[in-house]
């Protein structure tokens, strides 16, 4: 709005509010921001944001990352001619055991127990039979040895692995 009493050219911003211009010959008005600037600013406002919600879809984890459970180095190991049935508990099946059928003797396997789960290994003869024997180290140390004899054989090692830290 424009107020023309006294020669002098008054604008007012709707409100009530007389605005002045800095120079009567240029028009903006002091304060006045140009499009481009809003726009600018605008732009940048939203890619934040948009750079936010892209985080929160792709990067942004909820849960807590877990440290690993400590562990201990087990060694199974089958000794005797032909083949077994070996099954064993190792680190990563989540206490179940893990079966392997007809394996070749010797057979050897290091695998990493997590502390206070008891580390065991089986093994089962066929109808051939035999003699094979298990054992179970734990950090590199003999803990024990059992025999499977004959047709259909069984033995199985097992120990106590603590759940406190050496």
């Amino acid at each position: 709005m424009r107020d023309e009493n006294a020669g002098a050219v008054k604008e007012t911003d709707g409100l009530g509010e007389e605005v002045i211009p800095e120079d009567p010959d240029d028009p903006t008005v002091v304060g006045e921001v140009s499009d481009r600037r809003v726009v600018a600013v605008g732009a940048v406002l939203l890619g934040i944001c948009a750079g936010f919600v892209v985080y929160g879809f792709l990067g942004g984890d909820d849960e807590p990352e877990r440290s690993a459970a400590p562990t201990a180095p087990v060694t199974y190991r089958v000794t005797g001619t032909g083949t077994a049935d070996v099954s064993y508990l190792s680190g990563n099946t989540g206490g179940s055991a893990t079966v392997e059928t007809g394996v070749e003797l010797p057979w050897r396997k290091t695998v990493r127990v997590p502390l206070g789960k008891d580390p065991a290994v089986s093994i089962r003869l066929g109808e051939r039979g035999g003699e094979a024997s298990c054992t179970l180290s734990v950090r590199g140390e003999h803990q024990r040895r059992a025999t499977a004899f004959g047709a259909h054989g069984r033995a199985t090692c097992s120990v106590e692995l603590s759940a406190e830290r050496d």
